[in-house]
């Protein structure tokens, strides 16, 4: 059983394949991060073009 255990402890056929599923889960979860970020960047983007776009069309409309 100990023979058993030893080896299983010291094999290393398979721990490329997690450390490569470990590096695409953290890229996965940074892009996630970014676009969620840009999310609410784009929003405000938009809110604050609305708004000037809003005002130039009430002062075109006084003219």
């Amino acid at each position: 059983m100990t023979n058993i255990l030893k080896s299983f402890w010291l094999e290393e056929t398979g721990q490329d394949l997690i450390e490569y599923a470990l590096l695409l889960a953290f890229v996965a979860l940074a892009a996630a991060a970014i676009f969620i970020q840009a999310g609410a960047t784009l929003k405000g983007i938009w809110s604050t073009t609305n708004l000037v776009l809003s005002n130039a069309n009430s002062v075109a409309a006084t003219s």
